[in-house]
């Protein structure tokens, strides 16, 4: 999501094309053994990232459900799967034992000489945590990985994986040094006693399964700040009456601007037919079924779900929401849409469907924030780290996402 848009002359720049050659030449640059993705979309997946195989990437492992999705790929020159990935809430878990045979480059010590001292695998959690007002799920998700984590050690009857096992943890978790998931990570634990967004995010003790907290990567480089990771326009303070994450309210402007919208795509200026509807939908997402607007649109113009299946997943449940034929859309029902998006912190998002219906948002400045990272166990150490900055919006004519890379290489403790 460009924001602001992109003028008609920048256009290619948005291209899957262009931005592809972006991410392929980074990842040539960094030559990383494994390489994590977040939102990928399965549906493309192969043709997306077939340049990955050209780089030297045969090995990878997609997550197996949503419609992004984590992915890992690494070089089997390098290193190979110890045993199957497993797939957590919005986690990826691999193993990997280090390949004896890789050859031994002329600038980098040996692989072999590690892996023929020890039979410990390295293990590797790609999260992509729920973003929003979320809390208590991130902090379950990254507590559920590190336990799967444990579980796929003691299969591979790991010596002491309390205190021995070669874990990283990396990804978008979505929050800041502040959030439940972060602080579990850093702390060892979490209790009922703390609080994200003005909630508690446990109903009691959480302790990490490994003996020591995980550290930071970016922290282990002494007198600097970590850069931040994501560089966006600043939208909160259009947005909310307050900018207030604890409890997000419309502002008076953004409900103005909902209803000039509102009057724009309803055919006969009082209520959006099931045709406005559809076309408000193609608009900002492309097609129809795609995006919480759908679901929030057909709950509004009166659709229910009657039909109880308690091993059902949730993914399973939003593929049967149909927008009701014969319903419509108020204006109330169009700004309810909005206000479930704000709760749920998708902030670009409201500003890209602004953008794209002819009312955007001013430009007030970027946002920064740190939600990617990478996390050790401490029986590891950081021999090198990479650092991606921008000063303007991401995605742009040099940064190919909106969330900006991170890098690092790690050996073992002796």
């Amino acid at each position: 999501m460009y924001m602001p848009p992109l003028p008609e002359e920048l256009q290619y720049q948005s291209s899957w094309d262009y931005r592809r050659d972006l991410l392929k030449e980074r990842i040539e640059l960094v030559n990383a053994d494994v390489v994590c993705f977040q939102e990928i979309a399965p549906r493309s997946f192969e043709k997306d990232f077939e340049f990955m195989q050209e780089l030297g990437y045969d090995g990878v492992e997609v997550f197996r459900k949503g419609r992004f999705r984590p992915a890992t790929f690494w070089k089997t020159s390098a290193c190979e799967l110890a045993m199957p990935a497993v797939h957590k809430d919005r986690c990826l878990l691999t193993a990997f034992r280090l390949n004896s045979s890789s050859k031994e480059d002329d600038n980098e010590p040996s692989r072999s000489k590690e892996a023929q001292s020890t039979t410990s695998n390295w293990y590797v959690c790609n999260c992509h945590l729920q973003a929003g007002k979320q809390g208590p799920r991130r902090v379950r998700q990254i507590n559920e990985a590190l336990k799967g984590i444990m579980t796929m050690a003691r299969k591979q009857k790991e010596p002491n994986p309390e205190s021995l096992l070669r874990v990283i943890v990396c990804g978008d978790f979505n929050g800041g040094q502040e959030c439940g998931a972060v602080r579990f990570l850093e702390d060892g634990f979490i209790d009922e006693n703390f609080r994200e967004d003005g909630e508690p995010v446990s109903s009691g003790l959480k302790k990490m399964p490994l003996d020591k907290p995980m550290v930071d990567a970016a922290t282990s480089v002494p007198d600097r700040d970590p850069p931040a990771t994501l560089v966006v326009s600043e939208l909160m303070s259009n947005l909310m009456e307050e900018a207030s994450y604890e409890n997000p309210v419309l502002s008076q402007s953004m409900l103005e601007r909902l209803e000039r919208i509102y009057k724009t795509l309803a055919s006969d200026r009082e209520v959006m037919n099931l045709e406005d509807v559809e076309k408000w939908l193609r608009i900002i997402n492309r097609d129809l079924g795609r995006g919480d607007e759908y679901r929030q649109a057909a709950k509004q113009m009166g659709y229910v779900d009657n039909y109880e299946n308690p091993d059902e997943s949730y993914e399973e449940k939003k593929k049967r929401v149909k927008l009701p034929e014969e319903g419509v859309l108020t204006l109330e029902g169009f700004i309810n849409v909005y206000r479930k998006e704000l709760e749920a912190g998708k902030f670009w998002g409201i500003g890209h469907d602004m953008a794209v219906l002819g009312d955007p948002l001013p430009d007030d400045g970027v946002f920064t924030a740190r939600f990617d990272r990478i996390y050790y166990s401490q029986n590891l150490r950081p021999t090198a780290l990479l650092d991606t900055t921008s000063d303007i919006p991401c995605p742009n004519g040099r940064e190919p996402s909106d969330h900006l890379p991170v890098a690092a290489s790690f050996q073992v403790v002796s």
